[in-house]
Formats: C-alpha cells, structure tokens, sequence
C-alpha cells in the first residue's frame, strides 16, 4: 500500500494527472469497456447514495414528488423547441434500429437492416421534451398546479474527451421539472432550488460557492436564465456544481400544455428544471483532497471511523475486541458510520495507509498499551493530526471531533477561494490574475462579442453573474459602461 501510495502523482506535478490517479486509487470509479462511460465502484457508489439520500429528503420538504420517465425520446419532440434541441444536438446517441441478427457470413451479429424504426429516438441528454408531452396529459386546470416532479435518473450525452466523475458520456443525476400558474411562481421556484443547492454544498460536501446568474451565452438551452452555483478547486478552476433553470413558457408553448386559470382564461404552463450530477464527486475530490489521498467531509463519508487493532496475539485482540465493541456501539448509537478492520491479512500500517486513501475522517486505534491504560489513538484525516485519549467518554470525544472536521474543511476551502478571488480593472491585469489560477471579478459591457472574446483569448469564461455584487464601472476590454463585475475563471 506505501508503494501504491508513492505512486500517486503529486498535485504540484500535474493536478489533472493526481486528480485521475486518486479517483482509480481510492477504489470510486475507473473506466468501462464503453468509450466515455466509467464504472463506478461500490466506495464511490456509497458517496453517491449519500448525496441522492440527503438531496432527496431536501427535495421532498420542499414538496417535490419522485417520478420516473422513459429513457428513449423521439427525435421530433428535440425539434419543438428549437434552442434545446441546438444546444444539445452535438451530443445525441441515436437509436435506429430494434432488433440483431447473426451475420449470414457467420462473423457475429449485425444490426438488422429490415428492423429500421419508424422514427428514431434519442437516449435522453435531459428530459424536458419528453416529461412537458407528458404533462400535457396532466395538466388542464389551476388547480393541478404547481407541479412538482423529480426524477433520478443516467443520461447521455456524447463525449469525446472524458475525465472520471467530471465529464463521461454517461452520467447519474437528478432532475427536477416543475410547471406552474404564474412566472413568479416559476422564478421563485429556479431561485428556491439553486439555494437548496448551495446549502447542500456548503453544510454537507464542505465547497463554498458564489450563487449567480448565468449569461445568455452560458444559459441552458431553451432556458429564460440558468441560475447556478460555482465553486473553486485546488487549482483555481471553477466547476458548476448546480443550476436551476426559469424555462418561462417555451416548453408549455413547445407541447401545448395550457391550462384554465382562476378568471377562466387559457394560458400556458410556466416551467422550471434543475438538476446535480455525479460530478459533485469529482467536485468533493477537487475540493478538499491532498498528496495523501481523500479528504471527505464527515457528512458525506461512507465510512466516518474505522477502528484498527494492533495487537501481538489472538488472546490480545479478542480482548481489544471486547473493548473496542463497546465504543462501537456507542458511536453507532450517535449515528455514526463506524468500520472495524480487525482483518488479519494485513498489517495495522497497511490498513492506515488504505484508509488515509479513502479519506476517512476519524481513525481510531488501540493497542496492548492502550488496553492496560484504558486510552485509544485517534487520527484526523483533515490535518493528520493524533492525539491519545481516554477511553471515558470516546463517543462524545468523536461526535464532537467530526463536526470540528466538517467546519474546518469548509473554512481550508473558504479561505483558498478568498486568497484566490481578485478584483481586476484592466485587461492586462485580468490576463495576469487568470495566470496565477484565480477568480477574477471585473467589469463587462454586457455584450456577447466581448464575452466571446475573452473567452477565445484566454480560456476564461463568465461563471455567473453574482447577486452580490451591483457596483457599476467600465468594460475591462472595451472601456463602455458595466453595470456591476462579474465572475470569470477558467472552468472544467
């Protein structure tokens, strides 16, 4: 294990190389025999379902329903809308065929040429088109809005190059498609779910975020405004970590859903869709980890503690055993995820190692001295730091010692993001901030053509435009007035 750990690439000599090391390494995910599409590993699925769990208690507080539609779309429904279906158009896998049969030739099987569908349909790259035909069926009166619909589901969308977690051809997610009687309604709704979004990040995955408003050119296709969360990683990129989308009335024009309001007049539905991926993985990776491996924060780690025995004899640690299952059930008791490796295949440095990997919070171990003295070793994954403490009182020692973990992690990243941050007024000042990897806040004219620019320039585009910030100034570029500064950074 110290070999395999030696291995991993440091982020000083390559980031994107130790980001790729890390991800195999602590055993998330790796690549699949598909081109572009990953498997992901029973540890990474763990962190998964940890999001999916919290994310979906959240979702249905704030009275959202799950539901599940079809994985195939035909292609004349990307075609009602027509700045969805050119903003995704580039990225659709086409099924045209049902049905194989064996070659004649006898090398294998071969796609049937007499079994051609009618229509061809699409692997969903998202699924507004076909959940608004649906609610066309559901949807006839006021009274049947707000409709408020989730969906957890995988999505394609064609990749050509691939990064674990970041961006594969295939991905799992959640959508979120809510139609509704009113346009503040809908707006209140995109704005709500882009701040459950960034409580999510901020008190569970430990990633500060700037919430903010996309540009017209970054918006997602068929949107009115795409609101989104952005967070920094260790390199000074930024990565989208959520959007939520006021999609007005395109899509309700789109499939014709119309509905009876109160004064007996027929309107069109107004919608709204929001979503997160697995790509928050790569984001709690990014975020956090080091040269040693993960770093993940207490509220999302599959495993909070592990507790390894050290011991000379099988009669020392049956007697370790006996202790340690007491504190075990303790913790469990508090509600936390403990491990016990008391496995005998490898040795207790092997298994610190392993676990230092994985980024589990806390590690306890106890050994011969620490039976005589009624004392137990612990290790915070965080800063590396041991202590040995009494075993009175253990349980509340550790509640109390991961959330003092989960906060520091979120201040470490906190405080990067803020070193990193910087205000600039000139274009040659933005050119040299962006260099030294940070955000950039400067002024911009609000034209396309600048934006577009900047970004064929330098590789930096605008993030959001954040809510927090309504200072005007002058174009960095053009000189022209601005109406505040906005976020720009490289992105993944």
């Amino acid at each position: 294990m110290a070999k395999e750990l030696k291995e991993l690439t440091s982020q000083d000599e390559n980031y994107s190389q130790w980001y790729q090391d890390l991800v195999v390494k602590a055993d998330l995910a790796e690549n699949s025999a598909v081109r572009g599409c990953m498997v992901i590993k029973p540890y990474g699925y763990a962190i998964w379902e940890k999001m999916q769990r919290i994310l979906d208690d959240k979702f249905k507080e704030t009275g959202h329903h799950n539901a599940y539609f079809p994985l195939l779309i035909p292609k004349s429904f990307l075609s009602r809308e027509a700045d969805h279906v050119e903003g995704f158009a580039k990225e659709c896998a086409v099924v045209t065929h049902y049905r194989l049969k064996n070659d004649p030739e006898g090398s294998g099987v071969i796609v049937d040429p007499a079994a051609r569908l009618e229509e061809e349909l699409i692997i969903r790259p998202t699924s507004e088109t076909i959940i608004w035909n649906t609610y066309k069926n559901w949807i006839q009166s006021y009274r049947d809005l707000p409709l408020l619909i989730n969906q957890w589901a995988n999505v394609m969308r064609w990749e050509m190059r691939t990064r674990l977690f970041l961006r594969t051809a295939e991905f799992l997610w959640q959508e979120g498609h809510t139609a509704h009687a009113t346009r503040e309604e809908a707006e209140v709704e995109a704005r709500k779910m882009q701040n459950v979004y960034a409580d999510f990040a901020e008190n569970y995955m430990a990633m500060p975020v700037i919430k903010g408003v996309k540009t017209e050119s970054e918006r997602f296709a068929g949107a009115v405004d795409t609101y989104t969360i952005e967070a920094m990683m260790q390199d000074g990129k930024a990565l989208q970590a959520g959007t939520s989308h006021f999609l007005g009335q395109n899509f309700g024009k789109a499939f014709d859903v119309t509905f009876i309001d109160k004064e007996g007049k027929t309107d069109y539905a107004w919608a709204t869709s929001w979503g997160v991926s697995t790509r928050l993985i790569g984001a709690l990776i990014m975020s956090h980890s080091d040269n040693n491996g993960l770093v993940l924060p207490p509220h999302l780690a599959p495993i909070q503690v592990v507790i390894v025995p050290i011991y000379r004899s099988a009669e020392q640690l049956a007697q370790i055993s006996e202790k340690v299952n007491k504190i075990i059930a303790g913790l469990k008791a508090s509600g936390i995820s403990v491990k016990y490796d008391d496995r005998d295949t490898k040795k207790p440095g092997w298994k610190f190692a392993e676990y230092e990997l994985k980024g589990v919070p806390v590690r306890l171990a106890m050994g011969g001295r620490d039976l005589e003295n009624n004392t137990i070793e612990v290790m915070r994954r965080d800063t590396l730091e041991k202590e040995t403490v009494t075993c009175e009182g253990i349980e509340a020692h550790v509640k109390n010692l991961l959330e003092e973990i989960q906060r520091n992690i979120f201040r470490k990243a906190l405080e990067h993001r803020e070193k990193h941050t910087v205000k600039v007024d000139t274009y040659d000042q933005f050119k040299e901030k962006l260099e030294e990897g940070n955000f950039i806040l400067a002024h911009w004219d609000g034209t396309p053509e600048t934006e577009e620019r900047i970004k064929n320039e330098t590789k930096a585009t605008i993030r959001c435009i954040p809510f927090d910030d309504a200072t005007p100034g002058q174009c960095m570029v053009t000189g022209k007035p601005s109406a505040q500064r906005v976020l720009f950074a490289r992105a993944y």
